[in-house]
């Protein structure tokens, strides 16, 4: 039997730890991991600083001044390997084209990123993708953040609205 994960997806909470915050104590003890992607760095370290033990993974984003890469990461959870990026240097305000090709070349099973501060779950040919918004600065609908369910039946991308 396949194994079973919850991920949390959030990004671009840009100096805003409460949000950050309110999302882990939400999920802490439903979720496999965390996952943030970017313009948020500060926020994560606090939450690592809390939460040593907490299975948070994150990169830098385009406002995260002085952070250092990688600017781009796998993960593998429950079988599945999950490539995750803020976006900013793949150029995802104007088309996911190219980020879609490198993760095709890894053989990624979902795609994540962030930056463009909207919303968006959709399957591309054998490819989840997902961009949870931003639960503190929205440019589309709602503030809001992503869940990812692994499950027997396949992968479920949710878009969280708060």
């Amino acid at each position: 039997m396949p194994n079973r994960a919850r991920i949390i997806v959030i990004s671009d909470t840009h100096g805003r730890f409460r949000p950050l915050y309110e999302i882990v104590l939400k999920h802490m003890e439903e979720a496999s991991c965390f996952i943030h992607l970017g313009d948020g760095m500060n926020e994560t370290e606090d939450i690592h600083a809390l939460y040593p033990d907490l299975a948070l993974y994150s990169v830098p984003g385009n406002c995260d001044f002085g952070a250092q890469g990688p600017f781009m990461k796998s993960v593998d959870v429950s079988g599945k390997t999950i490539l995750f990026t803020h976006g900013h240097y793949h150029q995802v305000k104007y088309g996911l084209y190219d980020l879609k090709q490198i993760a095709r070349s890894q053989h990624a099973n979902i795609l994540l990123y962030g930056h463009t501060h909207q919303s968006m779950a959709e399957y591309d040919d054998g490819l989840y993708i997902m961009n949870p918004g931003s639960p503190v600065q929205p440019r589309d609908s709602k503030a809001g953040y992503g869940i990812i369910d692994i499950t027997e039946a396949g992968i479920v991308l949710n878009l969280v609205q708060i």
